[in-house]
C-alpha cells in the first residue's frame, strides 16, 4: 500500500519535537516527524510512503523533492498548498484502492475518498502508529518472533493484504 501524509497535518496532530529543551524550530520539528517516521515505518513501507509539506518556512534553495533516509518528501511549490499537490498525487495515482490518505483536512478524506482510495484521520494514525512503536519498544529483542508481522503501520482495517 502507498501512503501519501499531510505534512504539517501530521505534525500538528504528533507529539514529536527535538529533545533539547530550546523551542523547536519548523525545520527542526520537520526533521524530527521525518525521523519518526522513517524509524517506525516498515522498511518496505519507506519507499511507498510521500510526506508533503507546503514550502512556508521551507529552507531557501531546497528542492521540490528530497529524500530523507529512504522516505520521500514533497514541497509545495510556492504559490501553492501541499493540498493542491496531494490532490494531484491522490488523482494521478494508478491504483487508489491501494492508497492510504494521511489527514485530517476534509477536502483531503473528500478527494481520497472520490478516487477510491482509503483515509485516515492524522491524529489517529499517529495514536496507531506511536502504539505500536511503544508496544514493539517494550518486546526484547531475544524475545522477539523471528517472523513476527510489524509491518502494517495503519489504522484498523488498512491491512497491506
Amino acid at each position: 500500500m502507498r501512503i501519501l501524509i499531510d505534512g504539517y497535518n501530521l505534525l500538528h496532530a504528533s507529539d514529536v519535537f527535538p529533545s533539547d529543551n530550546v523551542p523547536p524550530t519548523l525545520e527542526q520539528a520537520r526533521l524530527a516527524l521525518l525521523d519518526f517516521l522513517v524509524e517506525n515505518l516498515p522498511p518496505k513501507q519507506l519507499p511507498r510512503t510521500v510526506v508533503v509539506f507546503d514550502a512556508v518556512g521551507a529552507p531557501p534553495g531546497l528542492p521540490r523533492e528530497v529524500n530523507h533516509r529512504g522516505l520521500a518528501v514533497h514541497f509545495a511549490r510556492r504559490g501553492r498548498t501541499a493540498d493542491e499537490l496531494l490532490e494531484e498525487l491522490i488523482a494521478a495515482e494508478s491504483d487508489p484502492r491501494n492508497l492510504l490518505v494521511v489527514s485530517s483536512d476534509h477536502r483531503l478524506q473528500r478527494a481520497a475518498r472520490q478516487a477510491g482510495a482509503k483515509f485516515s484521520d492524522s491524529q489517529a494514525w499517529w495514536r496507531e502508529t506511536r502504539t505500536r512503536e511503544r508496544t514493539m519498544s517494550t518486546i526484547a529483542p531475544a524475545d522477539r518472533k523471528p517472523t513476527m508481522k510489524v509491518d502494517n503501520p495503519f489504522p484498523s482495517g488498512y491491512a497491506d493484504e
